[in-house]
């Protein structure tokens, strides 16, 4: 079994993706653009057994500004994966080899503790990773919650029957008064989208991780034509638009906004009407609209399964690569908070000593 670990500038990178079913989220320019936003390191594993392939892509993270500044925790970090669903990449072989699947589990551990890494956090992709926790222990991998995929294999027919009557009567209704749904040059329309973007996260009071400067927009622009921007105008205004990803035949729903006066509308229903059969019609297999916020089953999740029948687990594994120093974290967030550790070990969160929502009694 041979292991590497390489940074973006490595040649290897691409030449493994080269090997697997990937998705937007693996390739090394998304990654650096994660890198930028969230301040951290962009690295990646690969482990090797003949035609056995496990390639991962992560940040690591220094863990010295999460406490009081008196701590000196220097030497330690975490891992997690980059926003979105990028999970764990495995040739066709290694899908069907549970046992080497487990076994670079541990050899991840391995290396991830020399790297002075307390924990790792990974998103799995619900398409590529389907069903991995029937292999993982559930100590590992934990089931989240569900997503919500449009087949594009099937009819433009059989779509349209798979989604729900009311979805169907408010895209009909849209269509009649008039709104167009099309596909724009991201960067022409980029103010255009962060202002919508923004409004309705202002609107909705979204967690500040749900909000992006301008450079990261701009960098997204960058992927070309793994990004595209869909808008949806009315009486020459746009009113709705919604940026979404191609890649290796997965069309993912990345952001989207409405405006405020145009919310009983709901333009965002054809938008994403429209954004399916121009998947379909560009080759693509599946259309992955995502789950609710937080992987719950909210209203956003339920207004995305108005449009599929299809859903997927969402599945992530938690890794504690080095019991001591997560414990020392632990009990610097106690400290810091004063509040005692336990309390802190209870939370679903995870890293715990990561969880914004714990608070003295």
């Amino acid at each position: 079994m041979n292991i590497e670990i390489f940074d973006l500038a490595s040649d290897l990178w691409q030449q493994t993706l080269e090997k697997l079913h990937h998705d937007v989220y693996h390739l090394p320019e998304y990654i650096l653009l994660e890198s930028k936003r969230t301040n951290t390191i962009p690295e990646a594993i690969l482990i090797t057994d003949g035609d056995k392939i496990f390639f991962v892509p992560y940040l690591l993270r220094h863990c010295d500004d999460l406490f009081n500044s008196h701590l000196v925790i220097s030497e330690f970090f975490d891992v997690v994966s980059p926003y979105g669903y990028p999970g764990i990449l495995l040739s066709e072989v290694a899908t069907h080899s549970p046992e080497f699947i487990e076994l670079a589990i541990e050899q991840l551990k391995t290396v991830l503790f020399t790297k002075n890494v307390c924990s790792a956090f990974f998103r799995l992709h619900p398409i590529l990773n389907e069903n991995l926790n029937e292999v993982l222990s559930p100590e590992i991998c934990q089931v989240n919650g569900e997503t919500v995929s449009v087949n594009l294999e099937m009819s433009e027919a059989e779509i349209w029957r798979q989604t729900r009557n009311d979805h169907r009567n408010k895209i009909n209704w849209c269509k009649r008064t008039g709104m167009t749904a099309k596909m724009v040059p991201f960067i022409e329309y980029l103010d255009d989208f962060i202002e919508i973007y923004e409004e309705t996260m202002n609107r909705v009071a979204a967690k500040t991780s749900y909000y992006f400067d301008y450079d990261y927009y701009f960098n997204l622009s960058k992927l070309g034509n793994k990004i595209h921007l869909c808008i949806v105008e009315w009486q020459e205004e746009i009113i709705c638009a919604g940026l979404f990803t191609e890649c290796c035949g997965i069309v993912q729903f990345h952001l989207s906004g409405t405006k405020n006066k145009f919310l009983k509308q709901a333009p965002s229903k054809l938008m994403l009407d429209y954004v399916r059969f121009w998947a379909k019609e560009r080759g693509n297999k599946v259309f992955h609209l995502g789950g609710g916020v937080g992987s719950s089953r909210d209203s956003l999740y339920e207004f995305k399964a108005g449009f599929s029948k299809q859903s997927h687990k969402f599945l992530t594994i938690r890794i504690i690569t080095d019991k001591e120093k997560y414990r020392s974290l632990v009990e610097f967030k106690a400290e810091s908070l004063k509040i005692d550790v336990d309390k802190i070990l209870q939370t679903e969160f995870f890293p715990a000593y990561r969880s914004p929502n714990i608070f003295p009694d």
